[in-house]
């Protein structure tokens, strides 16, 4: 590609230009890009891509935080019901991420051969899989939400004041596979932005709801809990509804018609064998996660609650690290459809490294200057004594968990996704949780021994992820 000589400019002039092409690319970014991303400036796509995917992903945390804010208001009860439905929704969680991760990497491999019938093709079988499952767990919620609840060791109180609001979240669940289905064909079409404005209008909806339906402000009913659950499916559903609306209406890179919308089995084996892995994956990193805070809950309340409000800290934070990683998913899925393989490495070494410079900097904060950071969230000098220790031994594994985390999704956007299942299964079961218990325990380091353990293996991850990066298998899977 010849690359025209650009004129130099003085110093007074070359900061105003910068700042002039930033401003450009980020609304761009938001507003939608129609950018070729197998062609082009590899740093300009990571930013057209990166952007509307960390907005994307900011949005969707804001669902449960908006719906504790309000519930919190009704009592102890309902916000355990909330917390004991929501333990089973990552259930649900699971299962969407896992089809996700295989959704986008097929979309974005037709994308990148120019194939955009086969796109849309791939789209339709999505929605038939998110519609299929949900109306298993659908059937399950509303006609099991007691027994749930129940199950999960809800008093009776609880149970009886949360068993509508189980009902409905689970009967909804379409929503929720629906709306991560198809923002990750969205996002394999390289349409990110659209996937944000739908995260957007979902959320704004649910917020004006809530209080609304909870309290019965105005016109509404006084639903209670119940008010908190349909709430989210309304703004959930509305999501969905835009979604469709921009598919079937050809608004974005995918134009979903009546000729695209029969099964396809070809395409549909290939998508649920791949999500196997995308399953996996996610129920590996949950299930460690499980078992390391039953870890720190033997050494009582205090270690718990500074572990949790650390945690809490860290997702926010890593959010846009987050947004960069599926970047780098869609470039080297589109570009390996394309034939470039070469440049789905360099996007993904790219990619990383910003994500480097990210979280290099949020460590450094970590490091030095967790206190204030955590006095936002407790005023517990024992609490904060344990969020500030967990946000040290965090911040110390972030420079290969740069590399990992993105690693882990360039193997997805390929397709790869067993390489990342047994990752996750060697470094968290096979190292991190055996060396959390011994550490912890017979060593006697107690909850440091845990948080060392947990430092150890992200680390591993990174470096285990870049070793299987660089063998090069990924290049050859074929989706």
């Amino acid at each position: 590609m010849t690359v025209s000589p650009v004129p130099p400019q003085g110093p007074s002039t070359a900061p105003a230009g910068f700042w002039r092409r930033l401003w450009r690319d980020l609304r761009e970014a938001v507003a939608g890009s129609d950018q070729d991303f197998t062609e082009g400036n590899l740093r300009r796509a990571i930013a057209l891509l990166a952007v509307p995917m960390v907005l994307e992903m900011a949005m969707e945390s804001v669902f449960a935080v908006v719906d504790v804010f309000f519930v919190a208001r009704l009592g102890p009860d309902a916000v355990s019901a909330v917390g004991l439905t929501d333990a089973v929704l990552t259930l649900v969680f699971a299962v969407a991420i896992g089809l996700s991760v295989p959704a986008t990497a097929m979309v974005a491999r037709r994308i990148g051969e120019k194939d955009r019938e086969a796109a849309a093709r791939t789209a339709f079988q999505v929605i038939v899989v998110g519609l299929a499952v949900s109306a298993v767990v659908g059937v399950f919620g509303v006609f099991g939400a007691s027994s749930i609840l129940d199950w999960m060791g809800a008093s009776e109180t609880v149970v009886a004041e949360g068993s509508v609001y189980t009902a409905v979240i689970l009967g909804g669940s379409a929503t929720v596979l629906l709306l991560f289905l198809l923002n990750a064909v969205f996002r394999g079409a390289g349409d990110a932005a659209i996937a944000m404005r739908v995260l957007w209008i979902a959320n704004l909806i649910n917020i004006v709801l809530d209080p609304c339906l909870i309290f019965g402000l105005g016109p509404f009913p006084e639903l209670g809990l119940a008010g908190a659950a349909v709430a989210t499916t309304i703004g959930r559903g509305c999501g969905v509804a835009l979604q469709l609306w921009v598919l079937l209406g050809g608004r974005g890179r995918i134009a979903l018609e009546r000729r695209h919308m029969r099964l396809d089995l070809p395409i549909l084996g290939r998508l649920l064998r791949l999500s196997i892995g995308g399953i996996l994956q996610y129920l590996v990193a949950t299930s460690s996660w499980i078992v390391v805070m039953r870890l720190l809950a033997v050494f009582g309340s205090v270690v718990l609650a500074g572990y949790t409000i650390a945690i809490r800290i860290v997702v926010f934070t890593i959010l846009p690290s987050w947004g960069l990683a599926n970047a780098a998913a869609t470039l080297v899925g589109q570009n390996l459809g394309a034939g470039r393989a070469a440049r789905a490495a360099r996007s993904v070494w790219l990619t990383a490294r910003y994500n480097l410079y990210f979280l290099g900097g949020v460590s450094i904060v970590f490091l030095l200057f967790p206190r204030p950071l955590v006095a936002l969230f407790t005023a517990d000098p024992a609490v904060a004594e344990m969020a500030v220790d967990s946000l040290r031994w965090i911040a110390s594994c972030y420079v290969p968990f740069a590399y990992g985390l993105v690693m882990i999704q360039a193997f997805n956007g390929a397709g790869d996704t067993m390489t990342p299942t047994w990752i996750n299964l060697a470094c968290y079961w096979l190292w991190q949780l055996p060396v959390a218990w011994y550490l912890a325990q017979p060593f006697g380091l107690g909850p440091t021994g845990v948080l060392l353990s947990i430092a150890s293996a992200e680390s591993l991850v990174g470096i285990v992820g870049i070793i299987a990066f660089r063998r090069g298998r990924w290049r050859e899977r074929k989706v």
